[in-house]
């Protein structure tokens, strides 16, 4: 998106904007129940503000404490709940079509967990606690109304105690690692997922469609990681599950285009105690040494053939 430049000389490419906004917005039915969302929101915006840098010329400068209140008022106009993913797009929007001299805009938002509370069997009308994953999005919109819409996980964590293995790798003299076809697996799953919407008028009107399509997608990536609930699934490696999620959420999700997946092999290690005498504790598959540094490090991506990306 960056337009390149020659000035002085140099080539030159700058953009501008606000990171860490965050915001907390609570919505109120008449019903007398509440919703509450918490983001922490980034801007950056491509402008024609050469002058600020070569001058004392500040005249095309959005500032970013103006974007950062934006922000707010943006929130604050929302009388509707909407997604991570909407509100990325309106504020992009906003940046694109409101200042003459700004050419595209990104907006990327991470969602904090807040989960709605149960109390004796009913949900909490105004009681939330803290989940563990993360939802993300990064919404890029340009002056001509192009629009690049990529959702996410961050921090997805998942264990299975079995149906797990590693055999029949490279073998060298640093090799120290025993063939094992019983293991634990864990990871933490880091994912991305482009949609194939190129334009803003392209979008699905459904409300709630995005955050629908989070849960959708995290229940897939899941659910192809454990297996059915009675006997589960082989994994060979980390890399053939890996796999195995990415070519699910394609199949199961015709708008989305490209899934980038990165999973951490997070080691348990069998746990022997032995002396001159011979063995104190024998492990057998029972008792492990949980670590998570150092780690393998293993990521892929996949996208259609259609694709652009």
């Amino acid at each position: 998106m960056a337009q390149q430049e020659v000035v002085e000389g140099f080539k030159f490419e700058q953009r501008h904007g606000k990171e860490r906004v965050r915001v907390a917005r609570v919505w109120k039915t008449r019903q007398g129940q509440h919703f509450v969302v918490e983001w922490r929101v980034g801007i950056t915006l491509f402008s024609d503000c050469v002058n600020s840098y070569l001058r004392d010329d500040n005249s095309d400068i959005v500032a970013t404490d103006t974007m950062k209140n934006t922000v707010y008022a943006k929130a604050k106009e929302c009388s509707d709940i909407l997604s991570a993913e909407d509100f990325a797009i309106l504020l992009a929007k906003h940046f694109v079509s409101f200042y003459k001299k700004v050419t595209g805009a990104i907006v990327n938002i991470v969602e904090k967990p807040w989960e709605r509370v149960i109390v004796d069997g009913q949900p909490h009308e105004h009681g939330f606690k803290l989940g563990s994953e993360k939802h993300t999005t990064e919404a890029i919109v340009q002056k001509s109304g192009s629009l690049q819409l990529t959702s996410g996980i961050e921090g997805l964590s998942v264990l299975k105690t079995t149906q797990s293995g590693f055999v029949n790798f490279i073998r060298d003299k640093y090799t120290a690692l025993p063939d094992t076809r019983e293991r634990i697996l864990a990871t933490e799953v880091t994912a991305l997922w482009r949609y194939s919407y190129e334009s803003q008028y392209s979008l699905p009107q459904k409300p709630f469609y995005f955050t629908e399509k989070y849960q959708e997608v995290k229940k897939v990536l899941a659910d192809t990681f454990f297996g059915p609930p009675n006997g589960g699934v082989y994994s060979p490696s980390v890399q053939n599950t890996l796999y195995l999620m990415a070519k699910a959420t394609l199949n199961r999700f015709p708008d989305i285009a490209y899934v980038s997946l990165k999973m951490p092999n997070l080691h348990f290690l069998p746990v022997n105690i032995s002396n001159k005498d011979g063995p104190i504790v024998k492990f057998e598959d029972d008792v492990y040494l949980p670590t998570d540094e150092p780690h393998g490090s293993i990521q892929a991506s996949l996208s259609r053939l259609w694709s652009k990306l």
